[in-house]
């Protein structure tokens, strides 16, 4: 299986951990290793698609920080990253989704059956090697995570179409299946690292203000972003009933009729509102709220990063919060 050759993108997969990556990188060729052609077959795809690998690089980044240099970072780095795909394959599935990264999804390729199965897969395959770690809090933080990730998955797909859904609940469905993933990778290397308990809750708030903001960030991009750039098409968000933030900010500042547009494209899932629901979004401040929302989160998660000892990893941890903002894809 042949991995993508890309360098990974400065913003994301800050140069100096780039070797660090492409060691990771290795680990999942090696891993994804099967006997079942179809399981080479999707990985392959799901590989040679790219990705940012934010969550492999904030394991590494955490662990850069502390001191910590063993080969066990390389593992986890992997474990953190067949989790994500995994649920980015069973995601798909649920929205019915048929472009990521700029390529068709798996399931639109492979199916839906297998892009389900690999997805288990890919689960079993990251527990395995969470085993292999030998460390029950490395086991317990990603066991917990996987668990919270699918019940925010739970959450979500009870909340399509609820054009009520309220700001809190709608940034507990993302702490739960975005955010969680985060804090946990960032968490995990803390543990490698032999951390204090102060310096692994730092981490771990970093990341899930990180995954927090990260979110957000994507929502607005659902109505501002270029598809070509963004390699996924805009307006999924509405055609899936999701009340997103932007979303919830324009009903609650917009005028009656301005709200009851955005409510009904919520309900009825109508991907076909878009242009006038995101007109709607910017006349009424929405982005820009939804945005603040997302800064505020930056600045808890810079403050996290600051009690980090003082190096380069810590400065690129500051550098990749902050460049987060201006992200375009």
């Amino acid at each position: 299986m042949e991995l993508q050759k890309n360098t990974p993108n400065t913003a994301y997969g800050p140069a100096f951990v780039e070797h660090e990556l492409r060691q990771v990188d290795a680990v999942i060729k090696q891993r994804l290793s099967s006997g079942v052609p179809l399981v080479g077959d999707v990985a392959q795809h799901i590989i040679a698609a790219g990705g940012k690998r934010l969550r492999p690089t904030l394991l590494l980044l955490c662990c850069g920080a502390l001191g910590f240099e063993g080969a066990q970072r390389f593992n986890m780095a992997a474990v953190v990253e067949f989790i994500h795909t995994a649920t980015l394959l069973h995601d798909d599935v649920v929205d019915e989704s048929t472009l990521r990264r700029g390529q068709p999804t798996a399931n639109a390729k492979f199916g839906n059956p297998a892009s389900v199965l690999i997805g288990d897969f890919l689960y079993s395959r990251a527990f395995q090697m969470m085993v292999e770690a030998q460390d029950m809090r490395i086991m317990k933080v990603l066991a917990d995570a996987t668990n919270v990730i699918a019940e925010g998955e739970v959450l979500q797909l009870m909340n399509m179409h609820n054009a009520d859904l309220s700001e809190d609940g709608y940034l507990k469905v993302i702490r739960s299946k975005t955010s969680k993933l985060f804090e946990a990778s960032a968490q995990v290397g803390a543990i490698l690292s032999g951390a204090t308990n102060a310096q692994e809750a730092a981490c771990a708030e970093f990341g899930q203000a990180l995954g927090t903001a990260f979110q957000v960030i994507d929502d607005v991009l659902d109505y501002t972003g270029d598809a070509s750039v963004m390699g996924k098409n805009l307006g999924d968000d509405l055609r899936e009933g999701k009340a997103t933030l932007p979303l919830i900010l324009a009903m609650q500042h917009g005028t009656s009729e301005e709200a009851r547009t955005v409510r009904n494209a919520i309900e009825k899932g109508d991907a076909g509102q878009l242009e006038a629901v995101a007109t709607i979004v910017r006349r009424t401040g929405g982005l820009e709220s939804a945005m603040q929302s997302a800064s505020r989160e930056i600045d808890r998660a810079l403050a996290q990063a600051r009690l980090l000892p003082a190096g380069p990893h810590t400065d690129t941890m500051i550098a990749l919060a902050t460049s987060s903002l201006a992200r375009n894809k």
